[in-house]
């Protein structure tokens, strides 16, 4: 895939995320991607921070927009390759300190296989 399209994915993405449109969001997602947050591994210890699947998914998501309905992601950058795109962005929560994300999509025939997100 080309830059461009990786690039597309990842704005697609944030549109949905930012909009709570969770089937959109997942609609990125292959059947059987593989997300890592280390926001999951403190919610969710038994998960070690790794959940793996759509449905999966669904649940850590809406469970994040139904608890912090203000989340919101500010794009500060995105790079891609050939086959992931690197994405920095800015988490905003009302009542909380703004946290520097990174995020790693990788995806495979136009699906996200795998996103790994990293706070710092």
């Amino acid at each position: 895939m080309t830059p461009e399209t990786l690039q597309s994915i990842a704005f697609k993405w944030f549109e949905a995320f930012n909009t709570k449109q969770l089937e959109k969001l997942l609609s990125l997602y292959d059947d059987e991607a593989q997300h890592f947050s280390p926001k999951l591994k403190i919610r969710q210890p038994e998960t070690n921070g790794l959940i793996i699947g759509k449905e999966a998914m669904r649940v850590w998501w809406q469970e994040a927009f139904d608890r912090l309905p203000s989340l919101h992601y500010k794009v500060t950058s995105l790079t891609a390759n050939s086959d992931r795109v690197f994405m920095e962005y800015v988490r905003q929560v009302t009542n909380e300190e703004d946290m520097l994300v990174a995020e790693v999509l990788e995806v495979r025939d136009g699906k996200i296989i795998a996103s790994r997100v990293y706070h710092g």
